[in-house]
């Protein structure tokens, strides 16, 4: 009887699913980069588990920042703390558990000025595990988003980012419940909040008051963690990011990939530049360390460098 093993990069077992060890410790022994091409090296690894690490774009941003296009590769305290932070954090991993379909998912969300954060998990004897973490930075024009918009916005971000895990069944959702009534009430919606309610109405919700439990959950689903020895059987060792090691250069959809990975566009670009980039963003999306598009032939081609 298989125990555990190695699938894609992952360790499964009965408990859930986890980093596998040997390829983390491999990341954690390597030496600061001192190249763009070694922060981009270093990002894939780090980012093909950030499902495991909580607020993994804002712990990777000043490393992001050192893939902006003209950027001057400077090493500094910020980026040498980040890299430490990404790396012990990949060390301490908690083990996610894959979802239970006869139990009840919770979405816990948070918003802040900068940046929008949710937690997948579901609760067993009491007891909440963890599934999936996302979190989003915030644009420009959402940045400007009233601090209501600002906590449905996470409502939206969550219901979207875990749609397969959610979509036929019960959600507990954490949140403002002011927030939800002004939505629901709003006489004079924005087109955005009318897409906000259609999308709400395709899940099966309950809304549960945030206050006095955001503490309390949020904090026991991010340092959830638990031992493990029992025996690994080699399934699959292939690491998907091995591929960045052959890239000389940064593939013509660079941009596209970081952002939809980290949140992050180049700071120095300007407006124009912005609106250009998000007017096609959305025909993109990212998928365990590959990215694809939908094409007007409703084909979804997948995305590869030039020199292939």
């Amino acid at each position: 009887m298989v125990c555990q093993g190695i699938v894609l990069g992952h360790i499964i077992s009965e408990k859930g699913i986890e980093v596998d060890k040997a390829k983390v410790e491999l990341i954690a022994k390597l030496p600061s980069p001192t190249t763009v091409k070694g922060v981009r090296q270093f990002l894939g690894h780090a980012g093909f588990y950030r499902r495991f690490i909580q607020d993994f774009s804002k712990l990777s941003r000043p490393l992001c920042e050192l893939l902006a296009k003209d950027a001057k590769f400077v090493w500094d305290e910020r980026c040498q703390k980040s890299f430490d932070q990404l790396k012990q954090f990949l060390t301490t991993a908690p083990i996610v558990r894959a979802p239970n379909w006869k139990l009840p998912f919770e979405v816990m969300c948070d918003a802040s000025d900068f940046a929008i954060r949710a937690v997948l998990g579901q609760r067993e004897d009491g007891k909440p595990y963890v599934i999936y973490y996302a979190r989003k930075t915030l644009n420009e024009a959402q940045r400007n988003y009233t601090t209501t918009e600002k906590e449905l916005l996470a409502v939206v971000f969550a219901l979207d980012k875990f749609r397969a895990y959610l979509v036929r069944s019960f959600i507990i959702v954490f949140t403002d419940h002011s927030a939800l009534k002004y939505l629901l009430t709003k006489q004079d919606a924005k087109a955005r909040l009318i897409r906000w309610i259609l999308l709400l109405q395709e899940f099966d919700l309950q809304i549960r008051d945030k206050k006095g439990v955001e503490n309390v959950v949020a904090g026991h689903l991010s340092r959830l963690a638990i031992a493990h020895n029992s025996h690994v059987l080699h399934i699959n060792d292939d690491f998907p990011e091995e591929s960045l090691m052959l890239l000389e250069k940064a593939p013509w959809y660079a941009h596209i990939a970081n952002y939809l990975v980290t949140g992050e566009v180049p700071s120095e670009w300007k407006a124009q530049d912005r609106k250009h980039f998000f007017a096609k963003i959305y025909a993109y999306y990212w998928e365990e360390s590959f990215l694809f598009k939908y094409c007007a032939n409703q084909i979804i081609r997948k995305c590869v460098p030039e020199e292939e």
